[in-house]
């Protein structure tokens, strides 16, 4: 008899030890059912929840038809109330605009004549409850209450599916506004026409952010159009087109036979023609889509499989993954065209345009992060801004729909290019990219002028001088690497050279970098270094000197030399983290969030500072602030993001962050260690290669680094190499409670500024 119990007992662990297995396999095979889309919706996140995938040319999402800042996405989670959905949305941006052609289901007839003054004056919107409401990776839905509508959406690359469900015996009806505009944007000519039974076309040219967007679209609905009524101007016609700065359509269709109503809808930038070549085959169902859209973020997500027993840190990592790849998004058309901001339509012969470049955040950790996880796109990214920089000869700032928006500062395309060559990654022309990034940093504008007749910026020429001097300080680095790597001696020196514009605007005195008058002695007074003024009369962009001083990340080691010292450096760089969170002025930037003491982790100038205390020989300290900001600036709530994610930087830095690497400087093709958060992280390479992370002891108290080995041998550094992970291996890292003070150090030589 107890025999017969072993043998139970065997087979029972058996079993269980099968079904662990299975689940863990499950596990990694569906990571996408960690992702929360509606983290970020919340607070200043600035993200949208609807269906897109993987660098996506459409973002089908709910439109809340508010315009103001926390509704930059379209759509903020404190809101219950949609006016429609759109197929072009933005992530994370501190603008808004995009919200393009607007579809909505109702069951009703609804007057668009009347001119809408305000959201509560549109006669097509309704409430929803969040109780209704669900999103996953290429997936949302919503149920509409004031049309008795389920709504449910999902999306190809090019093609978005919208699936309507109406209550049995309800009018069915769509509504196609597209005169409706949000914040900047606004419409100057569109266009509508019912070309057959089941087809509507048409385009809308808008300016705003993007001052020439023109999207042209065809949508093929699953039930022929039994009635219409076209809006121009307001005005209500039976023509089968129309035409004019504000047009809009509802479309009625039989409710006999079934209640569900289908519609697919693509997009192009150049033409009708292109949006309807961009439709997916006709014979392509909303679950196949659907289906396929997970199974394309799957595959992209489990580029990074991590291993932890708290299922709320899987969730905060595999969105912020998500998140870290919706953008940049696919511009260009099925047959390569797209359309640049003069009007012109160019081919991308070989490789995938892009736009969506938000590249003064992504260049810090987004473009470094797909490096490892997307290197074909990397590629495609450079080409898609030296197509863009073809139009002013200039390479892009800020693009967004073929358009250059010149927000932010400095050149940040630069340092993007620049770090996939050092990484090995080809497909694009080195030589026509340097002649980009030279001509470039050669130009007068944007305070060019002043920076190369002085050295640095003066105060008195023009805003945010600090900051815009140190960031064209890096990006001369960036172009000297460049040079050096192409063998150009002259062009190596000379930007070398200029790349120390920083340490013109260092006060040894106070220790922080400060505006500085023309004659080069005299400083701007009088100084706080908590004082914020949001984009005008000040010398930091979106903050102070507090979160600015620190941006040196090409010479950390001659920062820290000219502080005095390693003792000096970390010293003030721990006040950082220490000192009062209190922001002095009357135009305080809204940007300026997420604040530990005055290091703001909301906006990017801040997202390298804790990983600079590795040069300063207390890596500890980095190993103490990494986590503590993981800890502390990203959940899994709506509010689950401590600033705008900015197109992927801030989750990208999460990322990174939590399986122990960040690239501080992105164009060393190197990354800083920090804490790793996760027992196992295993980064999927190309050619089947791995490279595991592993975190012995880790815990939420036990984030100190005790001792490490890279492949069985010691490994007492503070920095891997690109190359180093591209070779696969493991890198393991025992943990504990308390610092190792003698793991990391760095000796004299270790510590001398590379060129």
């Amino acid at each position: 008899m107890k025999n017969k119990y072993l043998i139970i007992l065997a087979a029972a662990l058996l079993i269980s030890c099968n079904k662990t297995a299975e689940e863990k396999e499950n596990e990694i095979t569906d990571l996408s059912s960690y992702v929360d889309p509606f983290i970020g919706t919340g607070g200043h996140g600035h993200t949208y929840p609807g269906a897109t995938v993987p660098f996506g040319m459409l973002q089908v999402s709910p439109v809340n038809g508010v315009s103001a800042w926390d509704w930059c996405s379209g759509y903020h989670y404190s809101d219950d109330v949609a006016i429609g959905f759109s197929h072009l949305s933005l992530s994370g941006t501190g603008i808004g605009d995009l919200a393009d052609i607007i579809f909505m289901p109702v069951n009703k007839e609804v007057d668009l004549s009347v001119k809408a003054t305000s959201r509560d004056s549109i006669a097509y919107k309704s409430s929803y409850s969040h109780k209704n409401e669900k999103a996953t990776p290429g997936y949302y839905q919503v149920f509409l209450q004031d049309h008795n509508v389920n709504v449910e959406l999902t999306t190809s690359t090019r093609t978005a599916f919208h699936k309507y469900t109406f209550k049995e015996g309800d009018k069915q009806a769509v509504v196609i506004d597209l005169g409706f505009a949000i914040n900047w944007d606004k419409a100057v000519e569109t266009s509508l026409k019912v070309e057959d039974d089941y087809t509507i076309s048409g385009y809308r040219h808008s300016k705003g952010w993007a001052n020439n967007q023109k999207v042209f679209f065809v949508a093929k609905f699953s039930k022929p159009i039994a009635t219409h009524n076209l809006y121009q101007n307001g005005a209500i016609t039976k023509e089968a087109s129309v035409k004019a700065p504000k047009t809009s359509a509802q479309l009625f269709f039989d409710a006999a036979n079934t209640k569900e109503l289908n519609v697919q809808v693509a997009l192009s930038s150049v033409s009708v023609a292109n949006a309807k070549d961009n439709l997916v085959p006709a014979d392509a169902t909303f679950e196949d889509t659907k289906k396929a859209a997970n199974k394309l973020w799957n595959s992209a997500l489990s580029q990074i499989v991590v291993e932890t027993p708290v299922d709320s840190l899987k969730t905060i990592f595999y969105t912020a993954l998500y998140h870290a790849q919706v953008a940049p998004v696919t511009f260009s058309d099925k047959n390569g065209q797209f359309r640049l901001e003069n009007d012109s339509i160019v081919t991308a012969k070989n490789y995938t345009a892009y736009s969506t470049l938000s590249l003064w955040d992504t260049f810090r950790a987004e473009h470094p992060l797909l490096t490892l996880i997307a290197p074909d796109r990397v590629s495609d990214i450079v080409n898609s801004m030296l197509a863009y920089y073809e139009t002013k000869k200039t390479l892009p700032v800020w693009t967004l729909y073929g358009n250059e928006t010149n927000t932010m500062t400095g050149y940040h395309s630069i340092p993007v290019i620049v770090e996939a060559y050092k990484k090995g990654i080809r497909g694009f022309d080195a030589e026509k990219a340097f002649e980009a990034m030279k001509n470039t940093m050669m130009k007068n504008d944007r305070g060019l002028i002043y920076y190369k007749k002085y050295g640095f910026i003066p105060y008195s020429l023009i805003d945010e001088s600090v900051t815009i001097t140190l960031e064209y300080a890096y990006d001369d680095w960036c172009v000297a690497q460049m040079a050096k790597e192409l063998g150009k001696e002259a062009d190596y020196q000379y930007f070398l050279n200029r790349s120390k514009a920083y340490q013109y605007l260092f006060d040894n005195e106070s220790g922080f970098m400060r505006g500085k008058s023309v004659d080069g002695k005299s400083w701007n007074t009088p100084f706080d270094p908590k004082h914020s003024n949001h984009r005008e009369q000040t010398d930091y962009t979106e903050g102070n000197a507090w979160q600015h001083s620190w941006f040196v990340p090409h010479a950390v080691d001659n920062l820290i030399e000219i502080h005095g010292g390693n003792d000096q450096f970390a010293g003030r760089l721990e006040k950082l983290f220490t000192e009062s969170s209190e922001i002095t002025g009357d135009n305080v930037s809204a940007d300026i969030t997420g604040l530990i003491g005055q290091y703001a982790h909301g906006n990017e100038p801040s997202h390298h500072i804790a990983y600079m205390f590795n040069h300063a020989n207390q890596p500890w300290r980095t190993q103490y602030w990494a986590r503590h900001i993981m800890d502390t600036q990203y959940n899994t709530t709506p509010n689950g993001l401590s600033g705008n994610e900015d197109c992927g930087q801030m989750s990208a830095w999460y990322v990174l962050s939590s399986i122990g690497l960040y690239p501080m400087n992105p164009a060393s093709g190197e990354y800083e260690i920090g804490s790793p958060i996760f027992e196992k992280s295993t980064i999927n390479l190309p050619e089947n290669k791995m490279f595991v992370i592993e975190a012995k002891h880790v815990s939420h108290n036990n984030f100190y680094i005790q001792s490490a080995t890279l492949n069985g041998k010691p490994f007492n550094k503070t920095t891997l190499s690109h190359q180093d992970i591209l070779k696969g291996g493991t890198l393991h890292f025992v943990m504990g409670n308390k610092p190792n003070k003698n793991w990391g150090i760095r000796d004299k030589a270790q510590q001398q500024t590379k060129n």
